[in-house]
């Protein structure tokens, strides 16, 4: 349940005539009351004798019996509350009780209090209504409404538990703010997906993400696509911008713009100056090895590198600078989902989405000290398009994977400061990944499992051995999935070139939290991969020289099962995350 206290303001009629209206786009059906400090209030719509300058008049009178200049300037107050999606649609008895429970909460009419304000509460639709009240009580004195908004949240939360509705976490003031009914249901009518709003601010997120100037910014959203209006002072200083959809007009034909700090709070242009200000000039370096420094899977690469070390700092690091870290972490989404490959692309998407809302609270970022992850997305963006196979699609999954634990220490670090709706979010947002990193990892997953299969048994016992040795509390769980096999080829290959697998292994799992992965063995394969800079995309690879002593070969024998679906007669992988 979703309580909103709107602006006061001067005009009752005015209200009125909005609430028993059509609506901005023919949304209102049916308004009536279900509730009022009266119950035999006028209802100019469901009594054909009732209209609506009646009840202005009735709910004003104790407003107009003050003298002119005691009368407040702004009288009304306004209280929407609106039910949670996926609740039941309630009744108009049930909807009553909630409005004088609301009032009562907020202070308009204390419960007992024959004294309180006039109010009323319209049902226009469905899953919301509307509470108008006037800000005199008939005792004259004006109500005492401090913290209303507050206090309307915690009675929403005592009522979902009653009522059995779906249980809401109370906000911090840091959400971007909710498109609005008519919002809604203009998307609908024109078949969009999102509102114009919601498509805005995710247009504007992936223009910022590292963007470096103005210029490069601006010059990205005019690319995507969006109108835009500068607002500038006298001395011709940029103070503000505006953006729009092309074929969003309002009734008069005329583009919807709206201000950036409107789309998100972080989104007005001196926050997101802040970001400029704090980022340093570094140039990329290749290390993968064999992929060019500007090319999608060095990027990637790169990625998984960054987040890998943000892990330690959201978990363990100063709270300011932990917050850089995880709003830097939406901007490395945003520029993952842009640039991935279309059977990963609609999950990261999601993913970007949903972690909109961890990205923010009251714990202000320091900026500078999320540059590596800034840089990241910064290379995504100007690597490319990746493609869904090879190196490129590999080192998304590895990408994905290392992405998925640090938002997970993300909603840990939200849940341990109370940040209720931002832990949902990040969890929501590692769900898309977890979806999103199935498909990215089938093939390479699977090419190392074939391969894995084919080490001989003395080069198996060996590393059965050697990972007992470095994982005592975690060998039998390894041993014991699918997975294994990818690992021990992993472990091959890194021996082969010189590492030594036992020191690997130790690093991987040295401060970093397994509990939250499905397959151990699947995590360590592309930990083990990105520290000993071995090629994520094994297909290419020969096995000639190789631990196992077998013949080379320029690809698996067979085609590889995707990660979790079983072959007859034989094992396959499990499944990460």
């Amino acid at each position: 349940m979703i309580p909103r206290v709107h602006k006061r303001g001067s005009h009752t009629f005015g209200l009125l005539n909005y609430l028993y209206g059509a609506g901005t786009h023919e949304e209102h059906v049916d308004p009536h009351l279900v509730a009022a400090w009266d119950s035999f209030a006028p209802d100019p719509g469901r009594d054909p004798q009732a209209t609506k300058r009646q009840l202005q008049q009735l709910l004003d009178q104790p407003v107009q019996a003050l003298a002119e200049s005691r009368r407040p300037a702004k009288h009304v107050w306004h209280l929407s509350v609106r039910a949670a999606p996926d609740d039941p649609v309630l009744s108009d008895e049930q909807w009553g009780e909630i409005a004088r429970r609301m009032v009562a909460a907020t202070g308009i009419a204390p419960a007992a209090d024959g004294s309180g304000c006039r109010w009323a509460a319209v049902r226009h639709a469905d899953d919301h209504i509307h509470i108008i009240a006037t800000l005199v009580r008939e005792d004259g004195r004006r109500p005492r409404l401090n913290n209303d908004a507050k206090r309307s949240q915690a009675e929403a939360r005592l009522m979902e538990a009653e009522y059995g509705l779906k249980q809401l976490s109370t906000g911090d003031g840091t959400a971007a703010q909710r498109p609005t009914s008519a919002e809604r249901h203009k998307a609908q009518r024109q078949g969009r997906e999102r509102t114009a709003r919601e498509e805005l601010r995710e247009s504007v997120r992936r223009a910022v993400t590292g963007a470096r100037s103005e210029e490069e910014f601006f010059g990205r959203l005019a690319a995507a696509g969006l109108l835009i209006r500068k607002r500038e002072a006298p001395s011709g200083d940029l103070l503000g911008y505006k953006v729009a959809l092309p074929d969003d007009r309002n009734k008069d034909g005329e583009p919807v713009f709206y201000p950036g700090a409107r789309l998100a709070p972080d989104l007005s242009l001196p926050r997101i100056r802040e970001r400029w200000s704090a980022d340093d000039q570094i140039s990329s370096t290749d290390t993968s090895g064999n992929a060019s420094p500007n090319s999608p899977s060095a990027a990637r690469r790169r990625t998984a590198t960054a987040a890998w070390m943000a892990f330690a700092v959201v978990e363990h690091g100063d709270d300011a600078v932990a917050a850089a870290y995880i709003a830097a972490t939406g901007e490395v989404l945003d520029a993952l989902a842009k640039t991935s490959a279309a059977h990963t692309r609609s999950e990261l998407r999601d993913a970007a989405f949903a972690f909109e809302r961890a990205s923010r609270s009251h714990v202000r970022a320091v900026r500078g000290h999320d540059r590596a992850l800034r840089q990241a997305a910064r290379d995504l963006v100007h690597g490319g398009p990746a493609l869904g196979r090879g190196e490129d699609g590999a080192t998304t999954a590895m990408a994905i994977d290392m992405l998925f634990f640090l938002i997970t220490a993300a909603a840990h670090w939200h849940a341990k400061k109370g940040h209720a709706q931002q832990a949902e979010a990040a969890a929501r947002a590692a769900e898309h990944l977890r979806n999103a990193y199935q498909p990215a990892a089938a093939q390479p997953l699977g090419v190392l499992y074939q391969r894995g299969r084919r080490l001989s048994r003395p080069v198996l016992q060996r590393q059965t051995v050697l990972l007992r040795e470095a994982l005592p509390r975690l060998a039998e769980q390894i041993l014991a999935e699918p997975g294994w096999y990818a690992l021990a080829a992993t472990i091959a290959e890194a021996e082969a070139a010189g590492h030594a697998p036992a020191a690997l292994l130790s690093d991987a799992v040295e401060r970093r939290e397994l509990d939250t992965a499905d397959s151990v063995s699947d995590v360590l394969v592309w930990r083990l991969r990105r520290t000993a800079g071995l090629p994520a995309d094994a297909s290419a690879l020969s096995d000639k020289g190789s631990a196992g002593g077998q013949p080379a070969t320029r690809r698996a024998a067979t085609r590889p099962s995707a990660p979790g679906r079983r072959r007859s007669g034989e094992e396959t992988p499990g499944k990460s995350r």
